[in-house]
């Protein structure tokens, strides 16, 4: 198996972007292509069965790319679909997002962790599991942060109305107590400068991106696919959504740009807009 292909990556929209940079800072030489399913962002209040059919179809449009390894830099379809579309592609290694509840619960002093999700991730089976192997002598608030990732869709990093959102979330949490804050949604480390200022430097973020980052190159490691660091990959970026929105903002969330192209979904499957 070739080492020049590339790993795919997809999420509902621009949030896998920071698990495409923790990728590009551990893997410089890996190429990358891209699919910000933005026709259907949010995926959070969707049906599983929904998102289940919306990631098979990426990941069919992805190894149509000839990928060699897949990422769902996606909270909310690691969720719904991650063993979904492990048991449909068994040839194919693929890497999900968990929440780092883990990491958070070791290293608490005071015990009580926020995590902010969309409600996909909370009421996912994924989650659940976490919580019972990780977080028994841990208080954990949740918040779904209603309207955040629009927000960062728009790139609205630090206006009014994220600001309200976020301060809507975490103040009721920093009067509980919380020393942690675990991000389980794939757009929140967009807005980690935010978060920070407002919980203080006393409270630790956890971004999940480097983790999984680290597992993708094992994965290619272990099966001796990873690519030669001298030099600097490719990027290629596809979106359900509006391309030209998606060009303006690359710059600001990733700092690359690359190729930009239109698809369009039609019977769960994804074509090229020619």
């Amino acid at each position: 198996m070739s080492s020049d292909r590339p790993i795919g990556i997809f999420d509902s929209g621009v949030g896998g972007l920071s698990v495409l940079r923790a990728i590009r800072r551990q893997m410089p030489g890996e190429s990358v292509v891209y699919f910000g399913d933005q026709g259907h962002v949010p995926y959070g209040p969707r049906r599983v069965e929904e998102v289940q059919a919306f990631s098979e179809g990426i990941v069919r449009f992805l190894i149509g790319q000839d990928v060699k390894l897949v990422v769902v830099a996606c909270n909310a379809a690691s969720a719904a679909a991650l063993h979904y579309l492990r048991d449909k592609f068994t040839d194919l290694p693929i890497v999900g997002m968990e929440p780092a509840v883990k990491p958070a619960a070791e290293t608490t002093q005071s015990g009580v962790v926020a995590v902010l999700a969309t409600p996909a991730t909370f009421q996912g089976a994924l989650y659940a599991s976490v919580v019972e192997r990780f977080a028994g002598n841990v208080t954990l608030l949740q918040s779904t942060c209603p309207g955040l990732v629009q927000q960062i869709e728009r790139g609205q990093l630090d206006n009014v109305e994220t600001r309200a959102i976020l301060e809507s979330a975490l103040q009721p949490m920093l009067a509980e107590g919380i020393d942690t804050v675990v991000l389980g949604c794939t757009h929140y480390p967009f807005v980690i400068p935010l978060i920070q200022e407002i919980v203080g430097p006393g409270v630790r973020v956890i971004d999940p991106a480097p983790a999984v980052a680290r597992q993708a190159g094992r994965l290619l490691d272990a099966a001796g696919t990873r690519s030669d660091n001298t030099r600097q990959g490719r990027l290629l970026f596809y979106t359900s959504g509006d391309a030209s929105q998606f060009r303006l903002i690359l710059p600001e969330l990733l700092g690359d740009p690359g190729e930009v192209h239109q698809v369009f979904w039609g019977a769960n499957q994804v074509y090229l807009n020619k």
